[in-house]
């Protein structure tokens, strides 16, 4: 870093603009990395050397030119709610928070155009005022940005019905280069694909569009299973059934749902559980499709409570595994794709090769208009060595596995690599946006 850049930083935007704190440069330059051992133990260390907090577009503009000129790393943060070190900064530099960035420019028919550092959960709160809600968002979505989202995610509650981020659930963005004179570009369409689930490494988002949905009332149910096998296949049937509106369909395999301790009490001990999000009015049918395949509904949170209290979102997509952390900290996940075809024979093979070391978690959801069993799989951590003689035996039965214990997107599962290189040799000719995170 240069000598006296504080000052001249400073000076660009304002002693709140920019933090220096040991507090605040270690606070601010940690995500949830920790979920994972092996990029804990690699990233812990890692710090910015300071933090910029731009209040508007402007800012981020003259931040990023300032960065420019002295070759500074710039790396991009929302709420710091990512699992893979997206928001940490691996060669010093500045953290550029982007939490001020968070006014709700319009709520339309349709859609809503917001800054990047708005919370999902304020953007869910204020569209389910004029009849919408969103379309997809994580479980995190109470804290999580959505430029965050958008930039280190890609599905959660929601993709049963609506699909990933790629599949239609960003319409339009403002990215901003890393330039002398940062340019201010406004994307669409496929256009958008360089900038999702990117990590900030092909520019800085300061505004994004999304699609909303039109509000529906959700009644939240959990249905039990004597086996894990059965409460998969109902929720293949219940994500299949066109009658049923739904938000979250996730089959757990035990013990993993005696880690929800706030719902111990109402769960059957031993018993798989599949924590549902259907539209108000149709518990009796789901309740039929249940009973097929031997089960039977247990709690239910009638739809006139949906978001008063504690939800069965908050369990799911990787709250699953925070819960189980709480438990067991040794535990850590993987992320997976089974077969839509196989799914119930990788299980078998799964269970008869690692018993209660890998405990199955599955997320029904579409991704490019096909039903997939996504899964978030448990697994008991003993060693990375181990971890990925597990990561090569889900390979060779063909479930694909999607790193989380990687930073780096190349290696972690991206297949549209490529366009997003040279995105990023185009908008970062320095190579300073979050450096190390992309190989180019």
């Amino acid at each position: 870093m240069a000598v006296g850049w504080e000052k001249e930083m400073r000076d660009l935007l304002g002693e709140e603009g920019l933090l220096l704190d040991s507090d605040s440069r270690e606070r601010l330059s940690k995500d949830y990395f920790w979920y994972s051992p092996v990029l804990n133990r690699k990233l812990k260390d890692k710090s910015a050397d300071g933090i910029v907090v731009p209040k508007d577009e402007k800012e981020v503009a003259l931040a990023l030119s300032f960065a420019y000129r002295h070759q500074i790393p710039v790396t991009v943060r929302g709420a710091g709610t990512g699992n893979y070190g997206q928001a940490v900064p691996l060669m010093g530099g500045i953290v550029l928070d982007l939490s001020r960035l968070d006014q709700i420019v319009e709520i339309g028919d349709g859609y809503a155009r917001v800054g990047c550092g708005v919370r999902l959960g304020t953007l869910e709160k204020r569209a389910r005022e004029v009849g919408q809600e969103l379309r997809i968002y994580p479980s995190t979505f109470v804290k999580a940005t959505v430029g965050g989202f958008v930039s280190g995610g890609s599905g959660g509650i929601g993709s049963i019905t609506w699909g990933n981020l790629w599949d239609g659930n960003v319409l339009e963005a403002v990215i901003y280069t890393m330039e002398l004179i940062p340019r201010r570009l406004v994307v669409r369409g496929k256009e958008l694909y360089d900038y999702i689930h990117n990590y900030g490494t092909t520019g800085v988002m300061t505004e994004v569009t999304v699609p909303l949905a039109p509000r529906k009332e959700w009644t939240q149910a959990i249905a039990q299973f004597d086996r894990f096998d059965q409460a998969a296949q109902f929720g293949e049937a219940l994500a299949k059934d066109e009658t049923v509106g739904k938000r979250l369909i996730s089959p757990v395999e035990w013990p993993i749902p005696s880690y929800f301790i706030p719902f111990v009490k109402v769960l059957e001990p031993g018993a798989a559980a599949v924590l549902m999000e259907i539209e108000d009015g149709t518990l009796e049918r789901v309740a039929a499709i249940a009973g097929r395949f031997g089960g039977r509904i247990g709690h239910v949170i009638e739809a006139a409570q949906y978001r008063k209290s504690i939800g069965l979102s908050d369990f799911t997509w990787n709250h699953t595994t925070l819960w189980a952390l709480k438990t067991d900290p040794t535990i850590t996940y993987l992320q997976a794709g089974f077969s839509p075809e196989k799914y119930l024979d990788q299980i078998a093979q799964i269970k008869n090769e690692f018993g209660d070391e890998v405990l199955l978690h599955f997320e029904w959801m579409r991704g490019g208009g096909r039903l997939t069993p996504s899964s978030l799989p448990i697994i008991r951590y003993r060693s990375e060595e181990r971890l990925y003689e597990i990561v090569r035996f889900f390979e060779s039965i063909g479930v694909r596995v999607f790193d989380p214990h990687t930073w780096v997107l190349d290696h972690g599962g991206r297949g549209d690599i490529a366009g997003m290189q040279r995105k990023k040799a185009e908008n970062d000719p320095l190579g300073l946006l979050n450096p190390g995170k992309i190989i180019t």
